[in-house]
């Protein structure tokens, strides 16, 4: 009977996830988990909620376990209470890991941005921008993209390293401004700014409570439409606590997008996963299992051409 095996096997591996998510969470892992361990559509979710007198859309359920929004309403918690009963899981077991904080200043639990962090975070970044005089685009088109972040013995997001290649689109393009958007509870007055290549280090400006730091990389020399241009720079961070993913954001399409994360030999994290939103504020979708290479202790990816969007690696610890 191998299929019965393969399905006892299947059912054994996705009951071990559940037990070790609602041991550790954080909440909308371990929400995901129990939706999987016992195997019903979220439209199956939301019709056994509302008959628990509880209303909530298949697109908030959708967020909630991808942790792009976190019940927080009245009416959210009671659903939480009531998905414990529908998914068969201890009383208590959901709403507890709601009451750890998802987001804070806390070393020991740095979990992925809300949709809300990366909007202020957005409008953080507009009047940084503005205060040097520049935009997003900057005059330039991205043709190509290689990213290295590296993360510490202490499971931190110790610094990265980007490799741009740009064409310009107007004349007298003379420099670009490189932003960096460290986990939460970090602190970018610490943070160092390399120029590594074909570059130098111009004015630098952070706005502490959002993390962001956004650096002019000086070309020393004007690029005319059409020129195409190679620099390299690097950002020692180091200065929050734990981290688990790192994530990219585009607006308009452009040229290749490859990201690389490697992991200190004595922190190696249990899993990782690559994943993509439309925007900050879509459900995660493109969820794809990475391998970490033996030797080098990294895993990739690779977008030929970027869309407008967010990609973005992400991994487990045990």
């Amino acid at each position: 009977m191998p299929h019965a095996t393969q399905h006892a096997d299947v059912a054994a591996v996705a009951t071990a996830e559940l037990d070790s998510a609602l041991r550790g969470g954080p909440f909308h892992v371990a929400l995901r988990a129990a939706i999987a361990a016992r195997g019903l559509p979220l439209q199956r979710v939301q019709h056994h909620l509302s008959r628990h007198g509880v209303k909530v859309g298949v697109t908030s359920l959708s967020y909630w376990q991808q942790g792009a929004r976190r019940p927080q309403r009245p009416e959210s918690l009671r659903a939480v209470r009531a998905l414990e009963e529908i998914l068969q899981l201890p009383e208590e077991s959901l709403i507890r890991l709601l009451a750890e904080p998802d987001e804070s200043s806390s070393a020991q639990r740095a979990a992925g941005r809300s949709y809300r962090s990366l909007v202020e975070a957005s409008g953080v970044l507009q009047q940084l921008l503005a205060d040097l005089g520049s935009s997003l685009d900057g005059g330039l088109h991205t043709l190509g993209h290689h990213e290295l972040v590296r993360i510490g013995a202490h499971r931190e997001l110790a610094g990265r390293e980007s490799h741009h290649i740009v064409r310009a689109h107007k004349d007298g393009i003379d420099r670009f401004v490189a932003v960096h958007h460290g986990d939460p509870g970090c602190a970018p007055e610490h943070m160092q700014v390399h120029a590594l290549e074909n570059c130098r280090t111009g004015r630098i400006r952070v706005h502490h409570e959002t993390g962001v730091l956004v650096a002019e990389l000086l070309f020393d020399t004007r690029l005319r439409a059409g020129d195409t241009f190679l620099f390299r720079y690097g950002i020692e961070d180091g200065t929050a606590g734990v981290s688990r993913e790192y994530v990219r954001g585009f607006g308009p399409a452009g040229g290749q997008y490859a990201l690389q994360v490697r992991f200190d030999e004595v922190a190696l994290p249990s899993r990782c996963h690559r994943f993509s939103q439309h925007s900050p504020a879509a459900p995660r979708s493109g969820r794809q299992e990475l391998r970490l290479s033996d030797r080098h202790h990294s895993v990739h990816l690779v977008e030929p051409r970027v869309r407008t969007g967010v990609v973005g690696i992400g991994w487990d610890w045990e």
